[in-house]
């Protein structure tokens, strides 16, 4: 391989990584927008979220619903910036297909099976950041 061939490959490869990398954050800040604004909205609206827990069976609604505000805000702040992104996006994941479960298993009604779809979409999206990494714009750049 001569010089120039080298040359124009290393760009590429720059151009492809940085591509990668941008997308990779604007990725992160979509899904990361998700549950910052959830969690900001719920930690204002306590009486009504945790009556919406205690009404699908769960126990200790009141401490699921501080556990819950706690994971979206400072889960999504983690994931926006990139630190621990591997893992904070894993557990939103996780967390977001028990609320699929748990929330969202009317299937008799439309707008519920759109909503388990969306919580399904949204966990794929924080899987794929929990396998791939948060990319090279991120506090922990792998």
């Amino acid at each position: 391989m001569n010089t120039l061939t080298q040359d124009t490959a290393a760009i590429s490869n720059a151009s492809s990584n940085a591509s990668q990398n941008t997308l990779a954050l604007v990725g992160r800040l979509l899904l990361a927008a998700l549950f910052i604004l959830a969690g900001f909205n719920k930690a204002t609206s306590m009486e009504g979220t945790v009556g919406y827990i205690a009404s699908v069976g769960l126990p200790l609604p009141e401490v699921v619903y501080f556990g819950t505000v706690a994971l979206e805000v400072i889960g999504g702040l983690m994931l926006a910036v990139g630190f621990k992104a591997r893992s904070a996006a894993a557990a939103l994941g996780v967390f977001t297909v028990l609320t699929a479960v748990i929330f969202h298993n009317d299937f008799s009604q439309q707008i519920e099976m759109t909503l388990f779809l969306k919580n399904l979409a949204i966990a794929g999206g924080m899987f794929a950041v929990a396998a791939f990494g948060p990319g090279g714009y991120s506090i922990d750049r792998k």
